[in-house]
């Protein structure tokens, strides 16, 4: 068992070409990665994309793989699967969030940007005035 409340499983760091080892119908949010070139000590990776898919994350990986546009832009991805009960509308809120963060990333690959996310916009107000709800 996971311990986490929406991650059942997650796969990280995986070469492209291990798109099969992902279970088909697997529900949740990626990453493309590109890894940088060796250096010393640990392997350092970029992300290129964060996606997801309520209906199966291999197909939309794959998908990436066969795009002759993003095709060259990313060597590696990451998966985090989520359990059966959360809906897609949560999946979709995980997905606005981490994009939403992502954003401004000054280092953001020109596929990954987004104008924003409409609900988390919505929600934004004064830090300062919150109260215990």
């Amino acid at each position: 068992m996971s311990g986490l409340r929406l991650i059942r499983h997650c796969a990280e760091f995986l070469d492209r070409k291990q798109i099969k080892m992902i279970p088909p119908k697997t529900r949740g949010i990626y990453a493309l990665l590109k890894e940088q070139p060796p250096g010393v000590g640990k392997r350092k990776y970029d992300v290129v994309y964060i996606g997801m898919s309520a209906s199966g994350i291999r197909d939309r990986l794959t998908a990436h793989h066969r795009s002759k546009r993003k095709a060259d832009l990313w060597s590696h991805f990451s998966v985090y699967s989520v359990w059966p009960n959360i809906t897609d509308e949560e999946i979709k809120e995980l997905e606005g969030l981490f994009r939403a963060i992502y954003r401004r990333d000054s280092t953001a690959n020109s596929i990954a940007i987004q104008k924003g996310f409409r609900s988390l916009r919505n929600l934004r107000d004064d830090a300062f005035e919150w109260k215990d709800d």
